[in-house]
């Protein structure tokens, strides 16, 4: 049977407003990405969260920075979830994400995070990923701005199903 998972990537201190880089409408895509990750939960999905950590100096994103947290709420939504570590856009390089989506015997992944056009678009291509089904939670993601966003989303469409979390039952 197949199974899912919520992967919920950089949704971290430094995007929002008090943060180093704050990205465009953070607090309403993290309230529905929290909704999403509790729905989940109760479907019995496996939720993973993504941690961008910078190596060496960053804009953004400094190891032992409160900036570089997984936000408290999200954390308090998902205290069991499991944490990959990455330092590339593409959550799945040099990562433990294959092994741990394996070990909870994955095969669809159901993207959202920050920033769009960057993270979120190199998870969902990363030839790694080619193993999986994979779909883009349009509602549950963000970037600098609202235009930047839909070019991303519109640019994945040619390559990987683009939705709402309603349509997937996790956010009503």
């Amino acid at each position: 049977m197949p199974q899912a998972a919520l992967i919920v990537i950089d949704v971290q201190n430094d995007y929002f407003p008090t943060g180093a880089y704050p990205l465009h409408d953070t607090q309403a895509v993290l309230e529905r990405t929290v909704q999403a990750v509790r729905s989940a939960q109760a479907q019995g999905l496996p939720v993973v969260l993504v941690q961008h950590v910078a190596k060496g100096p960053s804009p953004f994103f400094n190891a032992g920075t409160e900036g570089v947290q997984i936000h408290p709420l999200l954390r308090a939504a998902a205290p069991d979830a499991p944490v990959v570590v990455k330092a590339h856009a593409d959550s799945f390089l040099n990562t433990t994400l294959h092994a741990t989506l394996a070990a909870l015997g994955v095969d669809s992944l159901w993207l959202c995070g920050m920033m769009t056009h960057n993270c979120v678009t190199h998870t969902a291509l990363s030839p790694q990923a080619q193993g999986y089904t994979v779909c883009v939670l349009e509602d549950l993601c963000t970037t600098v701005d609202p235009m930047i966003h839909a070019i991303a989303l519109s640019a994945l469409r040619d390559r990987v199903e683009v939705v709402g979390s309603d349509s997937l039952g996790l956010v009503g």
